[in-house]
């Protein structure tokens, strides 16, 4: 049995950063493992522009933003094990991993981060009619195939999904020679960044169906085309409204999922509104000494977010670790208080707020449920009001925060709760 301080599991960006965060707040008994033969995670794909922008001050690349972690992991001298697939975490602790050189192993830790990432949705969560011909990929697969592998998917493409690797792809696709003739969207708002409809579709001149979703399917060997209708309120497809596109390749961009067998075997409670960990303020799950951050958490629309997050969780691991030992003092007996999203809010993050632990302010980020617009930004604890913010417009496809105040909160006590709502003008 082997032993370390802090575990990272994941070495992409949250990874990196925890890491990063952990070793720069003086633990130095600290291991990444990552599954992949190198570090950096989906960044190494992404070679687009427009990351950086809020931690480094300048556009990069995501392979670039990548390697500014990277270095730094190198620098700080944070070991890792590349080529590592975890295969369980328990309770205590225990870490089972595999690696072609290391074999079947396990670490005892005292903290654990879990910074897994997430996964596309695939065709099989969609009940798509018809065969399964050869030419339908998610967006994420046909992003690799183009920039690592250099590997055409098609030459006719349909894109279902507005996500952001779905709007970004119709872009990489078009300017690699392909012809992109409509992307779809079952929802009435898209679910990218404003950014990058603007970006990759109108400049392009790439049409956005809103309200529409594949109907059917055509091609038994290699798909030939397909059909989209427009959907009612309720997602139902509207009789008479069908319309045929022929096509080689249609990519799916229908939403991403945490990646948590891991936090399942570990005990962590997960929210059934993100499919990711229940945490607190310090990013701590439901399970003691085990914190989560990043995509694995909840799926975020900037790396730089993923960045800020995953750093906290690095540092609140630390301080977590140096309690345990009687480095640092316990905590005093506050009040425990839930984070609960109101009218018009989908979810926050984090969802429980330990008084005792919490610093001189607290960022809650959050998705709204639809768009809005003139609308106020409300956080209220109880009866008092600690926020209220005038928003010219939210979406779902971009995550929006709130930062409190300690010294608010305090004057609100006792309270039960905190409440992140939306107030429609």
């Amino acid at each position: 049995m082997r032993r370390h301080a802090i575990v990272i599991i994941g070495g992409g960006p949250a990874g990196l950063a925890a890491a990063a965060s952990a070793a720069e707040h003086g633990e130095k008994d600290l291991l990444i493992l990552e599954r992949d033969r190198e570090l950096g995670g989906i960044l190494n794909q992404c070679i687009h522009n427009g990351f950086g922008l809020h931690t480094f001050q300048e556009e990069l690349t995501g392979s670039e933003y990548a390697a500014r972690y990277i270095e730094k992991v190198r620098q700080l001298g944070i070991p890792c094990l590349t080529d590592t697939m975890v295969l369980d975490i328990s309770p205590e602790k225990v870490v089972t991993a595999v690696s072609p050189s290391e074999g079947l192993f396990q670490i005892q830790a005292e903290a654990v981060i879990l910074a897994m990432g997430c996964r596309e949705r695939p065709r099989g969560a969609l009940n798509l009619p018809g065969y399964r011909p050869a030419g339908i990929f998610t967006a994420g697969t046909a992003q690799r195939l183009v920039n690592v592998e250099g590997r055409m998917p098609g030459r006719e493409v349909v894109i279902l999904g507005s996500g952001d690797i779905g709007l970004i792809m119709a872009r990489r696709m078009t300017l690699e020679g392909a012809n992109v003739k409509v992307v779809a969207e079952l929802m009435p708002y898209s679910g990218g960044l404003k950014r990058n409809i603007v970006q990759c579709l109108e400049d392009y001149g790439i049409p956005l169906k809103l309200s529409h979703t594949v109907v059917d399917i055509h091609g038994k060997e290699r798909l030939t085309g397909v059909t989209l209708a427009r959907v009612d309120g309720s997602g139902r497809p509207i009789p008479g409204t069908e319309e045929e596109y022929s096509c080689d390749t249609l990519l799916l961009s229908v939403g991403l999922i945490p990646e948590n067998e891991l936090s399942k075997s570990a005990g962590v409670a997960l929210s059934p509104l993100t499919s990711g960990p229940v945490v607190d303020e310090s990013f701590q799950t439901s399970t003691e000494g085990i914190f989560a951050c990043g995509n694995v958490l909840h799926v975020h629309d900037l790396v730089d977010f993923v960045s800020e997050e995953a750093a906290g969780a690095g540092r609140h691991a630390v301080e977590y670790i140096r309690r345990k030992r009687g480095e640092n003092p316990p905590c005093p007996d506050r009040p425990v208080l839930e984070i609960v999203p109101g009218e018009g809010v989908r979810y926050t993050v984090p969802s429980v707020l330990h008084m005792a632990q919490m610093d001189d302010s607290l960022k809650i980020r959050f998705r709204v449920r639809n768009v809005y617009k003139n609308c106020y930004v409300t956080v209220s604890a109880g009866e008092r009001q600690l926020l209220r913010r005038k928003k010219q417009i939210l979406a779902p496809g971009e995550m929006e925060e709130a930062v409190i105040r300690r010294e608010m909160l305090d004057e609100a006590l006792p309270a039960e709760s905190v409440t992140v709502r939306i107030e429609e003008v």
